[in-house]
């Protein structure tokens, strides 16, 4: 039963998240709040503590310290969550201000930086997990990119990148695997497309329109076949160019370029004659 209730709540925070999005709303304090007070509207806590009583189900912020599990780190003191949090809206709003929606690998590292930042603060007694993705996610409805999910199967995963990008104050260790998570995601969604294209006896579609995530939609089938496109012709125009060339040509990270050409070279489309240093690419296109 908490479970279901848990799941309309963060059914309804997420409705109230698109309207924010819809209404071009500046991230805030009061917002986070209002937003965490619906995800625990029906499972949310009355805590009693020394400087009053708070309400995880209005969305009180914390009045008293927390740690990681049983024995775990502890996060910041309560008292400094306030400033924190404030700070970190005011961050996520000039750099909202500031980015263009056209380049989408920094629009996905703000909404990975949000996420990263807001659960590092842990501003509430409950529901930091869930707040973190749910502004994650309405940072990536605004800019039109497909919003990231994070398969429970990985969370083991996902806790380690938190923790060594914490111990090493580096972001990195947080982007790659949360860019490695949306590019596994992305996979399995064509994968169960094509699974059931075939299923029903269907030819799969080139042009084929995936919806990921709420009101959100974008043409899966297409934007591969593009990248992939793009890097014949990079390699056309110089046999010699580097993946790192290629992701910057791209736009896109340097796993996801490197991704790609092993794709290319999977089909059989290039292959690499010589050494990573001295050698070439060669197209193999029938």
């Amino acid at each position: 039963m908490t479970e279901q209730l848990m799941n309309l709540d963060l059914k309804a925070a997420y409705e109230q998240s698109i309207a924010f999005v819809k209404s071009h709303s500046d991230i805030s304090v009061d917002m986070l709040k209002k937003l965490s007070s619906i995800v625990l509207k029906n499972t949310g806590t009355i805590y009693q503590t020394a400087l009053g009583e708070f309400s995880s189900a209005n969305g009180d912020l914390r009045l008293l310290n927390v740690t990681a599990g049983t024995g775990g780190r502890s996060y910041m003191n309560y008292s400094k969550v306030p400033t924190k949090l404030a700070e970190l809206c005011e961050s996520i709003n000039q750099r909202r201000k500031a980015l263009s929606k056209t380049n989408v690998i920094e629009c996905y590292k703000l909404s990975f930086d949000a996420h990263f930042h807001l659960v590092t603060i842990h501003p509430w007694a409950d529901g930091n997990g869930r707040m973190s993705r749910l502004l994650m996610n309405q940072l990536q409805f605004e800019f039109g990119i497909i919003p990231t999910n994070i398969n429970k199967d990985h969370k083991a995963e996902y806790i380690e990148s938190l923790i060594a990008t914490r111990e090493n104050d580096d972001i990195e260790p947080f982007h790659n695997f949360m860019f490695d998570e949306h590019i596994r995601n992305l996979e399995q969604t064509i994968r169960n497309y094509q699974a059931s294209i075939e299923d029903e006896g269907l030819e799969p579609r080139v042009d084929v329109g995936i919806n990921v995530g709420i009101n959100v939609g974008i043409n899966v089938g297409i934007n591969v076949g593009i990248n992939e496109q793009r890097v014949l012709e990079l390699i056309r125009i110089n046999n010699r160019i580097t993946a790192k060339e290629i992701a910057e040509s791209l736009s896109v990270s340097l796993r996801q370029g490197e991704r790609i050409m092993a794709a290319l070279k999977e089909k059989g489309l290039i292959k690499r004659v010589g050494s990573n240093k001295s050698g070439h690419w060669e197209l193999r296109e029938a």
